[in-house]
């Protein structure tokens, strides 16, 4: 299987399934925690995409710290260098397009953006490879209709964030959230409601595709938050990153505890934690190890990965905040635990504090 970044899909709706209305002016549905959130999601991933309608229509800057890379999908090319996507911000643009118009596209935007052929029409498989290639590890998409519809259709959402707003649209001509289609999520098109929020006057939805997946609770984010914070403890280094991890019965009693460089120099935090519990441990048939950051699947300084050591031990569920940047190593831990077996959940909320103590090995 082609590597592809793991893709999120976040949008402000009304309650009747409108991204905006008619008027010439955007419709604001988020309030502002929301928009925080949105910030703060931004923040925690690689790159940012949206649809070429979107990027006409709403003029975004798409603008975090750090910044992650601006990406748009156009057929036609028809893209103003001089709108906020290309002039704002210090990252890459790219801008992927078809083959053949990918002179035409390039000549039109000179030094705003990278621009990209990926097929004819637009494919995005080949969108997807192409940003894997560049280190993008985790995708957020931002819209609009046909680009949120484009990936559901494809199958290639792993995840949902939906917030509702308390307002009514009711133009048949606004755009929605998404168009018709035949939407990839299993054959009774029902997704896993995977957590329900209310952030102000909104509610904020998450969903897993297919009728069942990973589910998170309040104890998930309390001791994935502890994982988190362990990370802090980590000796400094220029070449490893600083992760915190933590071992929990079922019913939340902590059985072990590591982080980065505990036991020695070239040490990760899963592998220290496992080594601190009995491997006979019958609470460990059904516990959950938490880590700030991916479980490792490949590593230079020893033979076993993390993902390795846990798949070697009993613990059949692996909950972790921030996906591991193509930075050090080229992994892919979360496939690794899946496919032997394991139930894996990523809690993106707590990826921006997990990244915090790695600042500085981060692209600026």
């Amino acid at each position: 299987m082609t590597a592809r970044p793991y893709v999120l899909l976040s949008a402000a709706m009304s309650v009747d399934g409108y991204l905006d209305d008619t008027s010439a002016s955007r419709l604001l549905l988020s309030n502002v925690d929301d928009f925080a959130e949105v910030a703060a999601l931004r923040a925690g991933v690689d790159a940012i995409l949206v649809g070429a309608t979107t990027l006409r229509r709403d003029d975004p800057r798409l603008l975090a710290t750090p910044q992650p890379i601006k990406v748009t999908l156009t057929s036609s090319g028809s893209l103003d260098p001089a709108a906020r996507f290309f002039t704002t911000g210090s990252g890459l643009k790219l801008v992927y397009t078809t083959d053949p118009a990918v002179s035409r596209v390039s000549a039109a935007l000179g030094c705003a953006a990278t621009v990209v052929g990926a097929g004819d029409p637009v494919e995005l498989d080949r969108v997807l490879a192409d940003l894997s290639r560049r280190g993008v590890a985790r995708l957020l998409v931002e819209g609009g209709t046909s680009v949120h519809t484009a990936f559901l259709t494809a199958g290639l959402a792993d995840e949902l964030r939906l917030a509702v707003a308390p307002v009514f649209v009711g133009q048949s001509d606004a755009p929605r959230f998404v168009g018709a289609g035949a939407f990839a999520n299993g054959p009774s098109r029902r997704m896993t409601l995977a957590g329900v929020r209310q952030v102000g006057d909104m509610a904020v939805l998450r969903y897993l595709p297919g009728p069942s997946g990973p589910v998170w609770t309040e104890q998930d984010v309390a001791l994935l938050g502890a994982a988190v914070e362990l990370a802090g403890a980590c000796p400094p280094s220029s070449t490893a990153f600083s992760v915190g991890a933590l071992i929990a019965a079922a019913d939340g009693r902590v059985l072990a505890t590591g982080h980065s460089r505990e036991t020695g120099p070239t040490a990760h935090a899963e592998e220290a934690a496992l080594s601190k519990v009995d491997p006979e441990d019958p609470a460990l048939g059904t516990a959950t190890l938490y880590s700030s950051l991916e479980p490792c699947a490949v590593r230079a300084s020893r033979p076993v990965s993390c993902a390795a050591h846990i798949i070697a031990s009993a613990i059949p569920r692996v909950v972790f905040a921030w996906r591991e940047p193509m930075l050090l190593a080229d992994g892919d831990g979360a496939s690794l635990l899946r496919a032997a077996g394991r139930e894996v959940v990523e809690i993106s909320d707590l990826a921006p504090a997990a990244r915090i103590p790695n600042a500085h090995l981060l692209p600026r």
